[in-house]
C-alpha cells in the first residue's frame, strides 16, 4: 500500500506491506535514490514485519520544496510522518543520509526509535568545501555532469562492469537537481557525533568493503560512539549494498531484529 500525507511544507510518499499489527521496521534512502532502493531487499526478510518506506522531500513521488534543505527539516519531515502513521518503538534502517535521518531521530523521538541500522553512514560526511563542489557542478551541469563519478562510489568495480549500474544511473539523474542539491546542504551542514555518542540503544552498522563515500572504518567509528553497537562489513559491495548483496544484507539484519527481539 503507498500513500500521501500532506504537510504545511511538503508532500511526502510514503510505501506501507507486510503485517499492519507488526513491529515496525523503517527505511530511510540515500541521496539520489527513492524508496525502490530497497525492492530487492523486502522479499527476504521475515515475515511478520509491519514495513514502512518514504521518499524523502524532494525524491521519488515526494514533492520538491526549494533549497536549501536542512538536517532538523529532514529529521521532522520522518518524525510527522512516523507520527502521522502511529508508528512507534521502530527500527530505523537509514541509508547514507537516511543514517543522518536515523540518528536525529533518535536523539530527538527516543519514544518512535528503539533500535537503529546505520548503514553506510556517519555522524559526519564529507566538509562542507567537497559539498559545495558539488552544489556548485549541479548547478551548471545537472545531476548528469557527477552521476559517473557517483557511480563509482555507489557500487563496486565488478557491478559497474557487468553494466547493472546503469539502472541507478539513470534512477539517479531522473531525481531533482533542486533536491540533490537540497540534501547536500543538510549533509554539508551536519555533525552529529556528540549528540549520537549520547544514544544509549541497540545499533548495527553495516558497511561495504568498496564504499568510498563512508569508508568501512567510518562507518565503524560512528558505530562505536555507541556502547555495546555492532558492526558488519560486506565484502565486494560500494555504497549501496542493499543493491549488491541482498542476501547477506537481508542475514545481517534479520540476525539484528532477532537479537533484540525485533521478530
Amino acid at each position: 500500500m503507498s500513500g500521501f500525507v500532506e504537510f504545511k511544507d511538503v508532500t511526502l510518499h510514503y510505501s506501507e506491506s507486510g503485517t499492519a499489527d507488526g513491529a515496525p521496521l523503517v527505511f530511510a534512502n540515500a541521496l539520489g535514490t527513492d524508496l525502490r532502493v530497497w525492492d530487492t531487499l523486502l522479499p527476504l526478510l521475515p515475515l511478520g514485519l509491519r514495513i514502512i518506506r518514504y521518499d524523502k522531500r524532494g525524491h521519488g513521488q515526494s514533492s520538491i520544496p526549494p533549497a536549501p534543505y536542512s538536517m532538523g527539516t529532514l529529521v521532522r519531515d520522518a518524525e510527522r510522518l512516523l507520527d502521522h502513521l502511529n508508528i512507534r518503538d521502530c527500527v530505523f534502517v537509514g541509508l547514507s543520509i537516511g543514517g543522518m535521518i536515523g540518528q536525529g531521530l533518535a536523539v530527538k523521538r527516543l519514544d518512535q526509535v528503539r533500535a537503529l541500522v546505520l548503514s553506510n553512514t556517519a555522524a559526519k560526511i564529507g566538509h562542507p568545501a567537497m559539498w559545495q563542489d558539488r552544489i556548485d557542478t549541479i548547478r551548471s551541469g545537472g545531476i548528469d555532469a557527477l552521476a559517473d563519478a557517483v557511480m563509482t562510489r555507489w557500487f563496486s568495480r565488478a557491478f559497474i562492469r557487468s553494466g547493472a549500474h546503469q539502472f541507478w544511473r539513470d534512477h539517479l539523474t531522473g531525481q531533482s537537481d533542486e533536491a540533490y542539491i537540497g540534501c547536500s546542504a543538510a549533509i554539508s551542514g551536519t555533525d552529529f557525533y556528540t549528540p549520537t555518542s549520547g544514544l544509549r540503544l541497540p545499533v548495527l552498522g553495516i558497511a561495504g568493503s568498496e564504499d568510498s563515500v563512508t569508508p568501512p572504518d567510518l562507518v565503524r567509528e560512528t558505530t562505536e560512539l555507541v556502547p555495546g553497537s555492532k558492526f558488519h562489513l560486506i565484502r565486494r559491495a560500494g555504497h549501496l549494498p542493499c543493491v549488491e548483496q541482498p542476501e547477506e544484507y537481508a542475514r545481517v539484519l534479520t540476525g539484528f531484529l532477532r537479537d533484540i527481539g525485533h521478530i
